[in-house]
C-alpha cells in the first residue's frame, strides 16, 4: 500500500534548475541522474577545494543501510520515520527494512520541492508493509508528529532517522530543541540516528568546500563539532562505537574503499 500527495506536480514547476541545489549535488556524487549542469559544476568545484567530500554521500547512504539493517534485525524496530529524505538512490529506507522485515511502516518527510517531485519513487512497499510521503519541513515538529501518526503507532517503537537534514538548522538551540522534542514524542525503545558534517581544526579543506557552498548554493550548511553532534544524543543510550566518522560506525562494506575518516559523522541511540 502507498500513498503520494498530488501536490508532486506542481512541485516540479517551483524547482529552480539555475542553482545548484544540495539534494541534487549530492545525488551527483552518488551517481545518480537527477541533477543538472549548474549542480555537476558546482559539485566538482567543490571536490577540487575538497577532494574526498565526495565520500561523504557514500558513506553516509552506507550508514543508513547499516543502522537500519541493524535496528530491523537485531533491534525488532518495525517503524521508521525519516526526516530529511533526500531524492531517492539505492537502498533507501524502505528497501533496507523491508527486507529484513516486509511488515516494516515507513515515514518520508521532506520540504523540498525537488524531493516531492521524485517521491513516488520512493513509495513502493512491500504487501505487507506502508510506506507514505509528507512534503512537511522539520521545524514542523507537531505537524510531523500528527500526519506520521497517520502511518505509525506512535505508541510503539519508532526509529527517527536524521541523516543529514539538522545541518540545515543554523542556531544551536533550535536544532537541539527539535530533535528533542521530536524523541520525547517516541517511546522507550524508540531509536535515533543522525548523522552531520562537522568542522576540525585537522580539516580546514571541509570549512573552505563548505563556505564556497554556502557563498554559492542553497540551503546553507551548518558545521558542528564531534562534540556538538554528540550532545543530540543526551539523554540516549549510545549504541558502539558512538559517534564516529560514518566510515567507522559497524563498517562491513570493504568493498566500497572509501577513507577511515570522513568529515560526516554519526551514530544511533535508544530510548530507555
Amino acid at each position: 500500500m502507498t500513498e503520494i500527495s498530488a501536490a508532486s506536480i506542481a512541485a516540479r514547476k517551483r524547482i529552480k534548475t539555475d542553482q545548484p541545489h544540495t539534494a541534487r549535488i549530492w545525488n551527483y556524487w552518488l551517481g545518480g541522474k537527477d541533477n543538472y549542469a549548474v549542480d555537476q559544476a558546482a559539485g566538482d568545484q567543490i571536490r577540487e577545494l575538497h577532494p574526498g567530500i565526495g565520500d561523504y554521500a557514500l558513506a553516509d547512504r552506507l550508514l543508513l543501510g547499516r543502522a537500519v539493517g541493524h535496528l530491523a534485525g537485531d533491534c525488532g524496530i518495525r517503524q521508521f520515520l525519516d526526516i530529511g529524505t533526500g531524492l531517492p538512490t539505492a537502498d533507501n529506507t524502505h528497501e533496507v527494512a523491508q527486507r529484513v522485515a516486509p511488515e516494516s511502516r515507513i515515514v518520508y518527510v521532506d520540504n523540498d520541492p525537488i524531493v516531492l517531485a521524485h517521491a513516488k519513487a520512493l513509495l513502493t512497499s512491500t504487501p505487507e508493509g506502508h510506506t507514505a510521503y509528507l512534503d512537511e519541513d522539520l521545524r514542523n515538529v507537531d505537524a510531523v508528529l500528527e500526519q506520521a501518526a497517520k502511518t505509525l503507532d506512535l505508541g510503539k517503537p519508532v526509529a527517527l532517522m536524521l541523516l543529514g537534514v539538522v545541518i540545515f538548522i543554523e542556531d544551536d538551540e533550535e536544532a537541539y530543541g527539535i530533535v528533542r522534542r521530536l524523541m520525547d514524542a517516541l517511546p522507550a525503545g524508540s531509536h535515533l540516528v543522525l548523522t552531520h558534517t562537522i568542522t576540525r581544526p585537522d580539516m580546514p579543506d571541509v570549512d573552505s568546500a563548505v563556505a564556497f557552498w554556502n557563498e554559492h548554493g542553497t540551503p546553507k550548511l551548518t558545521q558542528r563539532t564531534p562534540a556538538a553532534i554528540t550532545r543530540f544524543f543526551d539523554g540516549l543510550d549510545l549504541l558502539e562505537p558512538g559517534v564516529v566518522s560514518c566510515n567507522r560506525w559497524r563498517p562491513y562494506d570493504s568493498k566500497a574503499e572509501l577513507p577511515a575518516e570522513v568529515a560526516m559523522f554519526g551514530g544511533v541511540g535508544r530510548k530507555s
